[in-house]
């Protein structure tokens, strides 16, 4: 196990606010596209890893029904503590994401990604697939903000381009796969937005 499994590390980041991940505000790319001219289409949202729920709110503000799924009591409490002051319908759980297939199969319309996908243990990424690729309807859809960074170490640990595809292509067909235009300063040219649909006769999968 890695420091990244242990809730308690992500606990106590978030209780000495050691959070640099933490924009204030949800992902550029992701209002952008909320507004651009076609959006997706409202409907059952998961964000995995909200932390402070940013993310979770600029959905809920365009109309989607949005949980915020986060390891951190802190993370979610902060993230209640906003979203009921911005008065929206935001809801937030405090969960691990890989025990979200047995609570929520095939039930969310899409899959929000923005700094989990990085923060998980690498050896682990192929279950976050299969995670996704079960909680969403078969219909449904993921998009993500990837940190494409090449340093070593982590978290954030870093990926290529190419690398996500290898990961996503045994259960989703890739929408769209392109460089972040509007990053926050500390983030240029180190961020990609995907858009990938469930294969329809797709199984889930390991590495081999």
């Amino acid at each position: 196990m890695t420091l990244t499994d242990n809730p308690d590390y992500w606990e106590n980041r978030y209780q000495e606010n050691n959070t640099p991940w933490d924009l204030g505000q949800a992902a550029p790319a992701f209002i952008s596209l909320l507004h651009s001219e076609n959006p997706p289409e409202p409907g059952r949202a998961a964000v995995l890893g909200c932390g402070r729920g940013y993310d979770v709110l600029i959905f809920a503000e365009r109309g989607f029904d949005v949980i915020g799924f986060d390891f951190s009591a802190s993370a979610i409490e902060d993230a209640q503590i906003i979203a009921d002051t911005a008065g929206t319908s935001a809801r937030f759980m405090q969960r691990d994401i890989f025990d979200l297939s047995a609570e929520f199969e095939n039930y969310f319309d899409y899959v929000i990604e923005h700094t989990c996908f990085c923060a998980i243990n690498p050896q682990k990424r192929f279950d976050y697939v299969n995670v996704v690729n079960s909680i969403l309807k078969p219909e449904g859809e993921m998009i993500a903000v990837f940190f494409t960074h090449n340093r070593p170490g982590g978290p954030p640990y870093g990926i290529a381009p190419a690398q996500i595809k290898q990961y996503m292509h045994r259960s989703f067909e890739t929408i769209s796969l392109r460089p972040v235009i509007n990053s926050v300063p500390k983030r240029i040219d180190e961020e990609y937005l995907g858009r990938f649909r469930p294969i329809q006769s797709s199984e889930t999968f390991g590495e081999n």
